[in-house]
């Protein structure tokens, strides 16, 4: 079936769900009932190594369970209604946190801000109440602030581990190689490009120098492709004439993302993909959260690898984005510190 096929790791070669017997990974979908947490919730039923699924939101999530419970994989799935979030915590070891308000026109991810910071940090805390061992992947936007929401709240209760929260951007690195490999002529699998930085606009750095048919691309087709990875989710948000965001594309990169973690985290060597996570890079800068190649294993984050050389235009795109990133990650702090 399509859609077992769908998710791939993001490692240099092309990889479909792993098959191999798995020890048993019970996750719960925050937000499971969304534009994002519906189509997320259908491609980790369909994961092989999810043994356990519980699907959470304050409206929808059964009736999405009972749909999705139908799919002929062994997981089993519950769905859970608003007043049942502790119920839905308990025993599970992967929290995925698509929860909040969409993306409008004319909205930039700043500008979900003010909602979904109380979203994420309130759903942090009973996470760190209920399962506070559990590895959380945050989807929410903007994610350079979120994911420091989480952080913060996470070390308020005195539970935070910075091997186990991570910012999902995966949909950067998708996006890159889709596009990449639409400019250069080949299939999106032989363009990895690995995207450093933050998830949103000028944070988000493609290293097109480090892929094959990347390095070659130059001059204003360069320029034009660095935009349209930056700023994608506006052409999504555009075309969808204000009834939505890039909802597909982000639950299809949060499948991807969470089965690279599975399978870390059931023993498997080598599993290395882009995720914002708390990092030593820069934090001589006063950045302490920051997207670049992740070794995942058994404990969440294993190696937090260099960056590896850089290009002159992505020295310039690297300093544009810093400035920023830091602003974005101070936003998110200040917030659980003013709560």
């Amino acid at each position: 079936m399509f859609a077992r096929a769908a998710v791939r790791a993001l490692n240099s070669q092309p990889r479909l769900f792993s098959t191999t017997a798995a020890r048993n990974t019970k996750v719960v979908v925050l937000g499971a009932g969304g534009g994002i947490g519906q189509p997320l919730s259908l491609l980790l039923k369909t994961d092989p190594l999810v043994t356990s699924l519980n699907l959470y939101d304050i409206r929808g999530a059964p009736g999405v369970a009972a749909d999705v419970s139908h799919i002929d994989t062994p997981s089993e799935v519950q769905g859970f209604a608003a007043d049942k979030l502790d119920e839905a915590l308990d025993g599970v070891e992967v929290v995925v946190i698509p929860a909040g308000v969409p993306r409008k026109p004319g909205m930039t991810r700043d500008d979900l801000f003010n909602t979904n910071a109380s979203i994420v940090r309130d759903l942090a805390s009973a996470v760190g109440r209920v399962a506070p061992t559990a590895h959380i992947l945050v989807i929410s936007n903007p994610v350079n602030s979120t994911v420091p929401i989480v952080a913060s709240t996470l070390a308020k209760a005195g539970v935070y581990n910075p091997a186990r929260v991570f910012g999902v951007t995966t949909l950067d690195v998708v996006r890159a190689a889709r596009f990449t490999a639409g400019l250069a002529g080949v299939h999106p699998n032989d363009t990895p490009v690995p995207v450093i930085g933050g998830h949103s606009g000028t944070t988000i750095v493609p290293l097109l120098s480090q892929s094959a048919h990347g390095k070659g691309i130059k001059g204003e087709l360069y320029d034009k492709l660095i935009y349209r990875i930056q700023f994608g989710g506006d052409e999504v948000v555009q075309a969808k004439d204000g009834a939505g965001s890039a909802t597909l594309s982000m639950a299809y990169a949060g499948a991807t993302f969470a089965n690279a973690l599975f399978r870390g985290l059931n023993g498997e060597k080598g599993v290395v993909t882009p995720t914002f996570v708390e990092s030593p890079l820069y934090k001589d800068q006063g950045i302490d959260f920051f997207s670049s190649n992740v070794e995942l294993g058994v404990n969440g984050v294993e190696k937090i690898h260099p960056l590896g050389p850089l290009s002159a235009e992505e020295e310039k795109l690297l300093a544009a984005c810093l400035p920023e990133l830091k602003k974005n990650i101070e936003r998110g702090r200040a917030f659980v510190e003013s709560s």
